[in-house]
């Protein structure tokens, strides 16, 4: 434990804070348009607006796990599940103040459901989170940032083009898909979840 709490103010300092802010910044300002030509906007184009600032955000997200020491810092005693934990623990409650604001810019009268696009949010946040574990894993790249979040960026754009009537994401609130494009959401929030506590691990070597 006192190992992991050295590792506070250090990690602080590493993290990402630029391509955080820029992510955050551009997510922000998206969703501030809805406000500022809200004679324009109807509730379609406000829920797109919000889903697009959480993108954004997003792919900020993508950026938290660079580490360039990362060949060095990994000689602490400290696995690297804690490390990466502990970058994800610092980042959480400016995520959570910065949805919030996201969120509290729609007019309210254009809002759509708070709880389903956070969902949706935290899904697209854990999706980029696993994918910067996955390629840390795979991979000796110590910055795998802007791989991850142009990765990221083709899955949803291919996401909102490719995908079939069935399974498709980016429904509308009123539409009768609705719930069951949300249970598809809580799916890969899971699936991503998942998939970063095992890809956080270090590898098993002989």
């Amino acid at each position: 434990m006192r190992g992991v709490t050295e590792l506070i103010r250090p990690v602080w300092r590493t993290l990402p804070w630029p391509a955080l802010g820029t992510g955050a910044a551009v997510g922000l300002l998206v969703a501030w348009m809805s406000r500022l030509y809200a004679e324009n906007f109807d509730p379609w184009l406000a829920l797109n607006t919000l889903r697009t600032a959480a993108l954004a955000f997003a792919l900020g997200l993508a950026f938290v796990l660079d580490d360039p020491a990362r060949h060095t810092t990994a000689a602490v005693p400290v696995p690297r599940f804690v490390r990466q934990g502990l970058r994800l623990a610092l980042v959480a409650p400016v995520a959570v103040l910065w949805w919030t604001a996201a969120v509290l810019l729609v007019p309210a009268e254009l809002r759509p459901p708070v709880g389903a696009t956070t969902l949706e949010a935290g899904a697209a946040c854990a999706l980029a989170l696993a994918g910067a574990a996955a390629w840390i894993r795979r991979s000796q790249e110590p910055e795998p940032g802007v791989s991850v979040a142009a990765a990221v960026l083709t899955a949803a754009v291919l996401a909102g083009l490719l995908l079939p009537d069935d399974w498709k994401l980016f429904v509308a609130a009123d539409d009768p898909a609705w719930d069951a494009a949300h249970g598809r959401w809580g799916v890969l929030l899971g699936a991503a979840v998942v998939g970063w506590t095992i890809w956080a691990r270090e590898p098993v070597r002989r």
